[in-house]
């Protein structure tokens, strides 16, 4: 089980029976602290997981352990050598991982149940109501991304166990074929896979998890509407289900950033609900906002102790591959230029510092990155992960930060009430998560195959705004080893009173530390920051679009037989009422989304550096 892999499970489910009692998380601390072994008051990836080749394996469905790479099948049981595996291989391929579950990946399906709290009653999936492509709207003219349309997007799979299916090969290079439909027409040969980790292994088998779709796996011209990749999010902890799709909303607004929407999922002829359509880090993106797809891209992925913060870590190559993971062409000379960027930011002096980063920084650019990532209060963010965001060098030799998993915003600081949610481990937005990043294939594979797979899962995070720490875990909003360092943990989790200044001496994020520490670039920041929050932070001109959304997918959400939080949650957090933090009423840190906003208006409005 969950419980019996991972030490920290041991120490917080005292009497082993999978659940979380009240007066286990009541003494979640003092279980934290006896992980401790060397008394640093900080936990380490060593002390937090299991000793051994990694946690994978029969039950647990994970790659093995929170870095391990992809588990790599396709080349083994690609008889055509066409790239992809059609039935007949997939078959001998699934069976070779039942019968080979360890080797770093590719674990059986992940647990059937959530790890909930005592009290918190599993509600499984049921099936949805039958819907045919005949029975939808189609919105031809309209954008993929559009907010102000519901597609409908039906995949077909062969198998009517696909669900197990997509579970045996989570964790590997391997996608499953099915037809797409979308707006009357006809895809073949889409590949899907689980995308995730707590998306993925914290929700049961029947309800809702994050899907990720290559339209170009099988034909490397197949496209929609001119893109090639969707990422179907599940909204994961997430009451609102609006999260990204407002962070993408506003950071457009200021600064390059993938776009979100909300997409209805039809599943061999079943409703499988609302799902978050967020648009794809690639060539694509690059091109449609710089103009040209040349240069480099990476992802930066999150993980324990994340260090992807562009700290200098000396000029060897492989110490900035273990924090990077390359998506375009790996070559030595874009390595070094990223060298270069960490150098300068951590060697120059502060009165030369802007002059010198100029030519090879959008200054403006990180700035409104920064601006964004604390105002709108990302708890995934680099101000509290030093990672969590993708980097870009274009073609003119000059570095972009570029927002990515945004699903953990507009949350309220305090726990609320365990055992709201369908499934999963308790506690609202604290204890054991894992990163939701979607890390697949190399360059090697993807310039071999399709474009611009996205990569699978990152590994787990255990610090940070929902590790032990942070707004619902189970310390201070400090986090478990409190703030800095290159080490474990970080800043904690924020709420609406988040200072903009935050993490000014964490060398983890020297974007923070060593850009704010200009008084001219404070200043700018600081203007960004009192311009989002009073163009954007205001429900005047926010409210229409949260209503537009909810009046979108109010009456999909209440007919979701899948989905992972109850309708009048999602109502609770979408309503035009100011429920503040102190609120019982559940979910988002106990506040609404109209509570977070005026809330975090009046703060940064007021706000004066100390």
């Amino acid at each position: 089980t969950l419980a019996q892999a991972l030490p920290i499970m041991e120490a917080l489910d005292s009497d082993h029976d999978g659940e979380l009692s009240g007066s286990e998380l009541e003494n979640a601390p003092n279980a934290l602290m006896s992980l401790d072994k060397n008394n640093d008051r900080r936990l380490t990836v060593d002390e937090i997981m299991p000793a051994g080749p990694g946690f994978g394996g029969p039950g647990f469905g994970g790659p093995g352990g929170p870095n391990a790479e992809q588990r790599k099948i396709v080349d083994q049981f690609d008889a055509d050598k066409n790239g992809w595996l059609n039935a007949e291989e997939r078959k001998a391929a699934r069976q070779y991982i039942k019968d080979n579950p360890t080797g770093g990946g590719g674990g059986r399906r992940g647990p059937r149940g959530g790890f909930g709290p005592r009290g918190g009653q599993q509600q499984p999936g049921q099936p949805g109501i039958r819907v045919l492509p005949s029975d939808v709207t189609q919105y031809p003219d309209h954008d993929l991304y559009d907010t102000t349309v519901l597609r409908t997007i039906f995949f077909e799979f062969e198998n009517g166990d696909w669900e197990s299916e997509l579970s045996d090969f989570h964790g590997t290079d391997v996608d499953v074929a099915a037809k797409m439909i979308v707006d009357g027409r006809e895809y073949s040969n889409v590949g899907l896979h689980f995308r995730g980790m707590s998306s993925y292994m914290m929700v049961p088998a029947g309800l809702k998890r994050s899907l990720n779709v290559s339209l170009d796996m099988a034909d490397k011209e197949q496209n929609l509407y001119g893109y090639r990749t969707l990422n179907l999010l599940n909204g994961h902890e997430d009451d609102s289900q609006m999260s990204t799709v407002l962070y993408a909303h506003l950071a457009n607004q200021y600064m390059p950033a993938p776009r979100a929407n909300f997409v209805r999922v039809v599943i061999n002829g079943e409703n499988w609900g609302i799902y978050t359509n967020a648009e794809q880090f690639n060539k694509d993106f690059v091109a449609r906002h710089y103009g040209s797809s040349k240069g480099a891209r990476w992802k930066v992925r999150g993980n324990p102790g994340a260090d992807g913060g562009l700290r200098y870590v000396g000029d060897d190559v492989e110490e900035y591959r273990r924090r990077f993971t390359i998506k375009s062409k790996d070559t030595e000379s874009s390595w070094r230029k990223l060298i270069v960027l960490c150098k300068t930011l951590e060697a120059t002096p502060p009165d030369q510092l802007e002059e010198a980063l100029r030519p090879m920084l959008d200054m403006d650019e990180v700035l409104w990155f920064l601006a964004l990532d604390v105002a709108l209060v990302n708890n995934d963010g680099y101000w509290v992960r030093a990672s969590d965001y993708s980097l870009y060098l274009d073609g003119d030799d000059k570095f972009h930060l570029i927002p990515s998993d945004m699903n953990e915003s507009f949350h309220g600081g305090m726990g609320g009430p365990p055992g709201r949610r369908r499934g999963g481990f308790a506690g609202g937005r604290g204890g054991f998560r894992a990163e939701e990043a979607d890390e697949r294939d190399g360059p090697e594979q993807r310039d071999a195959g399709p474009q611009d797979r996205p990569d699978d899962d990152a590994g787990p995070d255990f610090g940070g705004p929902r590790g032990f720490g942070g707004p619902r875990g189970f310390g201070g909003p400090g986090g478990f080893g409190g703030p800095g360092g290159p080490g474990f943990g970080g800043p904690g989790g924020g709420g609406v009173t988040l200072d903009p200044l935050v993490g000014l001496d964490n060398e983890r994020t020297p974007l923070r530390s060593r850009l704010l520490a200009v008084p001219a670039l404070r200043a700018r920041y600081l203007q960004c920051i009192k311009t989002i929050a009073s163009q954007s932070l205001d429900w005047q001109t926010l409210g229409p679009f949260v209503k537009q959304n909810h009046d979108l997918i109010a009456e999909q959400i209440k007919i979701d037989t899948r989905k992972l939080t109850e309708y009048d949650a999602f109502e609770a957090a979408t309503a035009d009422v100011n429920r503040d933090a102190s609120s019982d009423a559940g979910g988002r840190g106990s506040i609404s989304l109209r509570g977070f906003v005026d809330q975090r208006h009046r703060f940064l409005s007021d706000y004066e550096e100390k």
